[in-house]
């Protein structure tokens, strides 16, 4: 008999993550196979939203209203169902602050400092996806649960929005 080496699992490959979820960036829904064409990013079925991709825990549904925003905490992108629920157009939203839109529920407590944080390192596309209450910027009485992770190409953080009643 031959002694040949033996075929070891290589550390790090058993518990790697699943591969990210693609989606489009206004509608929200996945492309299809047939919807994607080597030449272009942009979403067959709206025609508005490029395709990017965002970690598993983090992307959202078709159900679900979401923002993009870059490393300068810009807003890149708002979905149609954003638009609906922060009443504001994707085109008057895109290139301001998103501060200029939601901020820390409690900005007392868990101060701005901290949202930035974590966008800025989600749009770096590090870090992992985190849970946090955010309230329109010049609204009191409205909560919304979000979850931000990294997202992309180009990369960006995505922020993910719920209402808290699922």
């Amino acid at each position: 008999m031959i002694d040949r080496p033996r075929l070891v699992a290589l550390p790090g490959y058993a518990d790697r993550p699943r591969p990210d979820v693609h989606f489009c960036g206004h509608c929200g829904r996945p492309p299809l196979e047939s919807d994607i064409q080597p030449s272009s990013r942009v979403c067959t079925r709206c025609g508005l939203g490029l395709i990017v991709a965002a970690p598993p825990d983090g992307a959202p549904t078709p159900a679900d209203p979401f923002l993009l925003v870059d490393g300068q905490l810009a807003v890149c992108g708002v979905s149609r169902l954003a638009e609906e629920l922060l009443m504001t157009k994707e085109t008057d939203a895109v290139n301001g602050h998103i501060g200029d839109l939601l901020v820390p529920a409690d900005v007392e407590i868990a101060g701005s400092d901290s949202l930035i944080n974590q966008i800025i390192h989600a749009a770096r596309g590090s870090g992992e996806t985190h849970h946090v209450v955010l309230r329109p910027a010049r609204e009191f009485g409205i909560r919304f649960w979000a979850r931000i992770s990294p997202c992309g190409p180009p990369k960006a953080a995505l922020i993910v929005l719920a209402d808290g009643r699922e």
